[in-house]
């Protein structure tokens, strides 16, 4: 599988489209060293070949690389219009100095659109917070990726001025907006002033026009889940709302930990409910959980 990132490196690496096919490549490889034979970045374009099949489409190269049968999928057959939604509201800027959160999603983003350019799928890229910043065309052209990566490095080096997060209402805004039967996926930590209700309301909007959702809810495990902080008095500041208050972690810490469990299992099973794919993205970790839960969900839609 693909190593680890450090992220205050990325952030400094000054070439994210290098970045993303070097994360991919790297994944893909460790692919064909685990039990998952078979993949490449191509893996939308073939299926296991049942018996019985007229062979005319068999891929043999594959067979002799892999000892398994495989028909091609024809281009028409596979392709995918993919809209992918970022959260660049101030709580994505988190933790500094690196930008962990947002760093760790553009990254994530990067390389799931090298995936989607190498099996010549369409995608776009529509930015938000308290409304949607920037949304642009979906395409599978080389030259229309190469530009979105372009956009996604500039924002990974420029903290951009943007509102509270109003997930909701831009979710409800795409629905509307993109082809149907898309594919919509969603970077965002959750945190907003709206409830979670009013955020699977527009999820049922975009399940209602048909669309797919992968949610990557993308989370710094050590201080928003486990609130590990050192036991002295700290000036917390809401980086939405500018709130502060002012307290000994240890004071709130098992309260804090319970009430963040209660609510990331309220929005697992939701979307489990509503057939939406969840997952959460640890930015410790390494971005394999990204791309292999892109890949089950790219899968399930051939």
């Amino acid at each position: 599988m693909s190593k680890k990132i450090d992220l205050a490196w990325a952030r400094k690496f000054g070439n994210l489209e290098l970045l993303a096919r070097q994360m991919v490549e790297g994944f893909i490889t460790g692919l064909h060293r685990s039990p998952y034979h078979g993949f490449s970045v191509e893996f939308a374009e073939h299926v296991l070949y049942n018996p019985g099949e007229s062979t005319r489409h068999i891929n043999w190269k594959v067979f002799a690389k892999t000892d398994r049968l495989y028909t091609k999928r024809y281009e028409e057959e596979t392709n995918l219009r993919c809209q992918i939604l970022l959260d660049v509201s101030p709580s994505m800027y988190l933790p500094k100095p690196n930008q962990e959160k947002l760093t760790f999603s553009i990254l994530g983003a990067a390389a799931i659109m090298y995936m989607l350019s190498k099996q010549r799928d369409a995608v776009g890229l529509t930015t938000f917070a308290d409304r949607i910043i920037s949304q642009s065309q979906t395409k599978s052209i080389s030259g229309h990726i190469h530009k979105l990566l372009m956009q996604l490095e500039t924002l990974m080096q420029q903290e951009i001025s943007a509102g509270q997060s109003a997930i909701p209402a831009v979710i409800d805004l795409i629905a509307e907006s993109i082809h149907r039967r898309s594919l919509v996926v969603i970077f965002s930590d959750l945190l907003m002033d709206a409830d979670l209700e009013s955020l699977f309301n527009a999820m049922a909007h975009l399940r209602h026009n048909h669309h797919e959702v992968l949610l990557f809810h993308v989370l710094d495990h050590k201080q928003e889940v486990d609130f590990d902080f050192k036991n002295k008095p700290y000036l917390f500041v809401d980086a939405e709302t500018q709130s502060q208050i002012k307290l000994y972690p240890r004071e709130i810490q098992l309260k804090y930990q319970e009430a963040m469990k209660h609510r990331n299992q309220a929005i697992r099973l939701r979307c489990g409910q509503m057939k939406i794919d969840y997952a959460e993205a640890n930015t410790a970790l390494g971005f394999d959980q990204i791309l292999m839960n892109f890949m089950a969900k790219r899968a399930r839609m051939v």
